[in-house]
């Protein structure tokens, strides 16, 4: 009497790093790091808060011993925040993250969901993957390895989506600007390797220079974003002046700081 077997798994494993933000050390002071991140949080806690964060300790001459970088962890998980792994580096941070019982990341990458569905790897942590509408132009496969300089050159003709972008959807055009015809609703988020034009209200979240493009810029028609970033760096609406909200406004990469003026 032949037995049925189930062979259909328990459990399904994908490989891919989603909504992780990395945080790069470049002074080792405990109390500092830790209250920068907790200001982070209180600040923007819907975008902050219990989010997963890489530790890349790169930007140091000396990896720390794991009494300092447990102290670290702590330190952030008290801030609001859960550090997941550390960024790959040298054979001492492999021994680092070995000794605190983290993994390490290779390479910091996080996975955007394409118009289509699929998943494309792009240089910037997004918090929350929805797929894009049916009105939505499908995003072209990427070519890995954009570099900054290339970005604006290689940026090809742009996704256009002419229906709102709702809570909880993204929308990313691969390798290309992005123009959306109408709003972009509180909890969605916008992404571009090139530039983003909004012709309407902004509420959610727009992230222009996705592969590293500082010349990238974002435009929108009326401003009450709850994030704004290029090629990595980002403001929050609590940074931003009272005066620019709710107006036409510009905003671009200067000397590694977001700046944001009105058009009108």
């Amino acid at each position: 009497m032949s037995v049925a077997v189930d062979y259909e798994q328990a459990g399904e494993l994908k490989i891919g790093q989603v909504g992780i933000a990395n945080l790069r050390i470049r002074t080792l002071d405990v109390e500092r790091l830790t209250e920068e991140m907790r200001s982070r949080v209180q600040r923007a806690p819907n975008m902050f808060g219990r989010a997963a964060v890489v530790i890349d300790f790169g930007g140091l001459s000396q990896t720390p011993d794991p009494v300092t970088a447990q102290a670290l962890l702590d330190g952030l998980r008290a801030a609001g925040v859960l550090p997941v792994a550390l960024a790959y580096g040298t054979s001492e941070t492999d021994r680092l993250a070995q000794a605190l019982g983290l993994p390490l990341l290779a390479k910091f990458r996080a996975s955007y969901e394409k118009a289509d569905g699929g998943v494309e790897p792009v240089a910037a942590a997004a918090p929350k993957r929805e797929p894009a509408p049916a009105a939505a132009e499908p995003a072209r496969t990427s070519r890995p390895g954009i570099s900054a300089a290339g970005a604006a050159a290689s940026t090809s003709v742009g996704l256009i989506q002419s229906a709102p972008v709702r809570s909880g959807q993204q929308i990313y055009a691969d390798n290309r600007d992005l123009t959306v015809l109408t709003t972009v609703g509180a909890g969605a988020e916008v992404i571009a390797d090139g530039s983003v034009h909004i012709y309407g209200p902004l509420r959610g979240r727009a992230l222009a220079g996705a592969q590293g493009n500082t010349k990238a810029r974002i435009f929108c028609r009326e401003f009450h974003s709850e994030l704004v970033a290029i090629a990595g760096h980002y403001k929050v609406l609590e940074d931003i002046p009272k005066e620019l909200r709710g107006k036409a406004v510009q905003i671009w990469l200067e000397d590694e700081q977001i700046k944001i003026a009105a058009l009108d």
